[in-house]
């Protein structure tokens, strides 16, 4: 049975725009919600099949923002998620009048959110100072996260007494957050991942936070993890940089 989404997806998708994103108060993007605050892309659209939210990077002059609002207003609401945007093509050719160079860095996938209830299998532990030799070998540079209260929960799964798989917050979290998934090549399909998964959620959950999940169109195997757990498909991100 799918669960039912605690809010609309379109206030769903509000919540993970605001996740993913640092914004002015003009509501333009500045930086991605990391420690690191990298940069925004250029031009960020969030599908639900009841309606299109949009965004665009603050550098953007004025003329290109116009005409990019114009495409996105125009924009028909998805009856399949997954296929691209009308307006693609046009939305493209704007932003390359922008930028010296056409070569663009695109991403499109589904958004979901994680609800509660799913088990947790005994070989999934919250890592911390405590336990940080699981990871030491297999994933050190989550280390610093595991440190840092204010990083989230990071889960892994345990094989023979080393973490296989991790899952942590890949956005600050703050009303919501993003899950980070990696799991080691040689084992990978054998449910170390939702294991992982299903832990952190569970964390992220009891801190008062929102687990939600997102991936690319192209990654069946992370799309695999959503449908063991549960997740149910909200919207669907793209972005250019």
């Amino acid at each position: 049975m799918t669960a039912a989404l605690p809010f609309s997806a379109s206030h769903l998708m509000e919540l993970h725009i605001n996740t993913l994103f640092c914004s002015d108060s003009d509501g333009r993007l500045r930086c991605v919600n990391e420690a690191s605050d990298p940069p925004a892309p250029l031009f960020y659209m969030g599908r639900t099949l009841h309606k299109n939210l949009w965004r665009f990077r603050y550098d953007l002059p004025a003329t290109t923002i116009e005409k990019l609002d114009e495409l996105c207003q125009s924009e028909p609401l998805a009856v399949d998620l997954a296929s691209p945007p009308q307006n693609e093509a046009a939305i493209k050719a704007v932003l390359d009048e922008h930028r010296a160079l056409p070569a663009q860095k695109e991403y499109r996938g589904p958004a979901y959110w994680i609800p509660d209830g799913n088990p947790v299998p005994a070989h999934a532990v919250i890592i911390s100072e405590a336990n940080a030799e699981l990871v030491q070998d297999t994933f050190p540079w989550i280390l610093p996260l595991t440190q840092d209260q204010e990083a989230g929960p990071v889960a892994a799964a345990i094989d023979q007494d080393r973490a296989v798989s991790v899952c942590f917050c890949s956005r600050r979290p703050l009303q919501a957050t993003e899950a980070g998934l990696e799991t080691l090549p040689a084992f990978r399909g054998k449910g170390h991942a939702t294991a992982a998964v299903a832990l952190w959620a569970e964390a992220v959950r009891r801190q008062g936070t929102m687990p939600m999940y997102s991936t690319s169109w192209d990654n069946l195997a992370s799309q695999a993890v959503a449908r063991k757990l549960r997740m149910v498909l909200y919207g669907g991100d793209w972005s250019i940089a």
